[in-house]
């Protein structure tokens, strides 16, 4: 047996960012702090910073009057910010800065006099902060087909976006159909699109081409987690999302000489670990290689109110 781990995978800089902001507000300001929505998708990190003091919720008016809330790496809609300056909420915010800077592009591209259109996945906490940065709402599209069935006021005066957990090649024919229909449609360019999960997909379409079974360790509520085990079945390998080792069924690896192993942006390395040493017990003998891929060393700066601590926290 033979496991290939691709490259990168797993945590990604946004990620990350957010995860330290929560432990380092625990450090500096005291247990609990509030945290609204899951701070990434995955039971694993959230039951871990629920263990070091973190409190999540749904909404802002199930935190106590002036506790550190924190926003999630998905990003929030102007309105819920502005329902948190309301009460005096001391708050820091965890959006992922390429979020962050989807925001700035929707705002700008309204700003010029445009409509937008966001591509992105319906419920998604994403798309919904974003649709709660423009002022007089976005157009939804998901799916190429949905082009041809939106309703615009001026198609001379359009932007899009997109959610960031779609790739380049998930988005490709969706902007293709939109310029066909649109010819003066604007929009970002492609270097705008999130590395990460750019760089997941590429690995595990080089993945697929050298084993026989893909496992993905996610969530099953994580868009880039879901879209890594589709890819690989676009790529014709069988490929199965699993949440950690303990899912992982008996008989998918019967007649199987090769596994690949890859994880979603919001997965931790201790979960892909768990895999391998189960795999290893399964398998006498069975030797790890590291598919080459790219190597990330993408960082982001902490927020000043996760940096040191301040009097007071001035609500955002």
């Amino acid at each position: 047996m033979k496991i290939i781990l691709a490259q990168p995978r797993g945590f990604c800089a946004g990620v990350d960012r957010a995860i330290n902001i929560v432990e380092r507000a625990i450090e500096l300001y005291g247990a609990p702090v509030y945290v609204r929505h899951e701070i990434v998708h995955n039971k694993y990190v959230v039951d871990d910073l629920k263990k070091k003091g973190a409190i999540f919720v749904a909404e802002l008016d199930e935190i106590p009057d002036g506790a550190v809330t924190i926003f999630s790496a998905h990003g929030v809609s102007e309105k819920v910010e502005n329902s948190a300056k309301l009460r005096s909420l001391p708050t820091i915010d965890a959006t992922c800065p390429l979020v962050k800077k989807v925001h700035n592009e929707a705002i700008r591209s309204e700003n010029d006099g445009n409509q937008i259109i966001l591509i992105g996945h319906q419920g998604h906490p994403e798309v919904e902060g974003t649709s709660g940065r423009v002022k007089n709402g976005v157009i939804l599209v998901s799916a190429k087909n949905d082009v041809a069935k939106i309703n615009v006021n001026d198609e001379n005066n359009l932007s899009y976006v997109t959610q960031t957990t779609l790739s380049v090649n998930d988005t490709r024919h969706i902007i293709d159909a939109l310029k066909q229909r649109f010819p003066n449609i604007k929009g970002p360019d492609v270097k705008d699109i999130c590395y990460a999960t750019q760089n997941r997909q590429d690995a595990v379409n080089e993945l697929a081409k050298q084993v026989d079974l893909i496992l993905v360790v996610g969530a099953k509520n994580s868009s880039n987690s879901n879209r890594l085990r589709d890819l690989g079945e676009e790529c014709g390998t069988t490929s199965y999302l699993i949440n950690d080792a303990s899912e992982i069924n008996q008989k998918w690896l019967k007649n199987i000489d090769k596994i690949g192993i890859t994880a979603g942006a919001s997965a931790p390395e201790i979960l892909i670990e768990e895999v391998i040493d189960f795999l290893k017990n399964q398998f006498n003998g069975a030797k790890v290689e590291i598919l080459s891929g790219i190597e990330e060393n993408v960082k982001f700066k902490l927020p000043i109110e996760a940096r040191e601590k301040i009097f007071a926290l001035q609500p955002h």
